[in-house]
């Protein structure tokens, strides 16, 4: 199988080889993926996307940054946020389960979180939580605290951890 095109130079050789894994294990397995993102900006949506011949593999990605957007497109409940937040487990469950609701997926995964911290939430960057629903399983929940180092390196930790989600989702 190919390695990933318009994002190769800028990955890790490891997170293209997970990739691929993830993405040909869905093709053999007759599995469709879709994403539900907030901070990573469907940048997950992009390398999933990004691998020639596993394209049958993908099935729609929803970039959700804004509480609205969770709501609107994703049918994410307004009282589920207002309760939770939009970065908590609760949130990126909801997203997950509803992407998968609103696709023809059977694998959803989400990611929610703080690339870096918000105003007058200081400490918080790098909080994510991420979830990977799958049709006749229990939504799989992960905490991660990637802590201060920048943007890029938050949304890249990102991808590695839904990538990994995803491994055990189809496997």
């Amino acid at each position: 199988m190919a390695a990933t095109e318009a994002l190769a130079p800028a990955l890790p050789p490891a997170l293209d080889k997970l990739t691929r894994s993830v993405l040909q294990a869905a093709c053999d397995r007759d599995l469709a993926i879709a994403t539900a993102e907030s901070c990573t900006g469907g940048l997950l949506a992009s390398l999933l996307t990004d691998v020639p011949g596993c394209s049958h593999a993908f099935d729609r990605g929803f970039v959700v940054y804004t509480e609205e957007a969770k709501r609107e497109l994703l049918g994410v409940p307004a009282r589920l946020l207002e309760a939770h937040g939009a970065v908590s487990a609760a949130a990126a469950r909801a997203m997950a389960e509803c992407a998968l609701a609103r696709s023809k997926a059977q694998i959803a995964v989400s990611v929610t979180g703080y690339a870096e911290s918000p105003p007058g939430c200081e400490g918080q960057a790098g909080l994510v939580y991420l979830a990977c629903a799958r049709l006749g399983a229990p939504t799989a929940l992960r905490r991660e605290r990637f802590g201060d180092v920048g943007r890029a390196e938050v949304r890249l930790a990102c991808l590695w951890s839904a990538l990994e989600m995803l491994q055990e989702a189809v496997d």
